[in-house]
């Protein structure tokens, strides 16, 4: 099934939700161009989202999607949360910063019953969840509440394991993607394939819609991905430099320097997310062992990051962006959309 018949949509594309980068205006815009729009939630309080699906009902009808995050929260680990901030203390020095003086915990929360309360009063027509699925009882809640349920897939097994939960449909997320990888089964980043690898496998191991993610950033990525038999295709990195992004120009600056490469880093939040390479990713290595789960890592660092954008460098913030960002136009979003399947016909 297309996903323009599953969502009620006019083009099969999804706007990827990206928590930190926009807000409802990106999700609407999209939305009236005929594509589903999404809204980050993993960030917000059942307040903020309340706030957020008033503005978006005062000015469109058109379906939109709901994002969550349903990581399992780790135990914190006063010995580790030391050792991850002792990694820190040169850069602590350099901006005057007091470590004993941070506070710890978690900046992102998964998905809960106060959110299952406003999605019950709402009644979205869409509900993706990133790092699995909410145990069965919330997911429960939010099926009877009449939405459509995605969740993303990194491998064969994560995406048979969520049709087996019912999902309405699967996104298959692949290597290439920014942001933060959706694993949840297995963390081993060699089990993590590129899209064009991962696409195909998972479209013949269910029965489901399977939406294509990673890489796409053009019409030709587009057009590739439904001759291979997506249902859909989720492009988040190509919207960055929209109007109604609410990205920094520092990393508006960031995305448009084809010199920096992007790697897998778990440097800001705890959790393997792709960003353009920065200094302390470059410095501290992408990949520190000494960092704490996700989401924990990410109080350490959150002064840094502030201190070091107040003096207008990104050293410290996570640049997120996929492999491919040659699509980036600084252009309203609804006017990208029409770029992008202008003319285009499915295969």
């Amino acid at each position: 099934m297309r996903i323009e018949q599953l969502f009620g949509i006019d083009l099969p594309l999804i706007q990827a939700p990206m928590a930190g980068a926009q807000d409802a205006a990106l999700a609407i815009a999209v939305a009236e161009a005929g594509g589903l729009g999404s809204l980050p939630c993993a960030m917000l309080t059942p307040d903020q989202l309340r706030a957020e699906l008033e503005s978006i009902r005062a000015v469109t009808d058109k379906p939109i999607n709901l994002n969550f995050f349903s990581h399992t929260m780790p135990t914190s680990d006063a010995g580790q949360e030391q050792r991850w901030r002792a990694c820190l203390q040169p850069y602590y020095q350099q901006y005057g910063i007091d470590p004993e003086k941070i506070a710890s915990g978690a900046t992102r929360t998964p998905f809960d019953h106060k959110m299952a309360e406003v999605l019950e009063k709402y009644r979205p027509d869409v509900v993706s969840f990133h790092f699995g699925l909410p145990e069965p009882e919330l997911l429960q809640r939010v099926r009877n509440s009449g939405c459509k349920i995605l969740s993303s897939a990194t491998t064969v097994a994560e995406a048979r394991w969520l049709e087996q939960q019912g999902v309405d449909g699967i996104i298959a997320q692949g290597l290439e993607a920014g942001g933060h990888r959706g694993f949840f089964l297995n963390s081993d980043l060699n089990t993590q394939v590129g899209t064009i690898a991962l696409l195909p496998q998972i479209i013949a191991a269910t029965d489901l819609p399977v939406i294509a993610a990673g890489g796409i950033a053009d019409r030709a990525g587009i057009k590739a991905a439904l001759m291979m038999g997506a249902a859909g295709v989720q492009l988040g990195t190509t919207f960055l430099l929209c109007d109604e992004s609410r990205i920094s120009e520092i990393h508006r600056q960031a995305l448009l320097d084809a010199e920096y490469p992007t790697a897998l880093t778990n440097i800001f939040s705890g959790g393997a997310a792709r960003g353009i390479v920065n200094r302390v990713m470059a410095e501290l290595g992408a990949m520190s062992s000494s960092a704490p789960p996700f989401p924990l890592a990410t109080a350490a660092i959150g002064p840094l990051r502030a201190a070091a954008e107040q003096q207008g460098v990104g050293d410290f913030s996570p640049l997120w962006s996929g492999q491919n960002r040659t699509g980036c136009r600084s252009v309203p979003a609804a006017e990208l959309v029409n770029y992008l399947f202008e003319g285009l016909e499915r295969g």
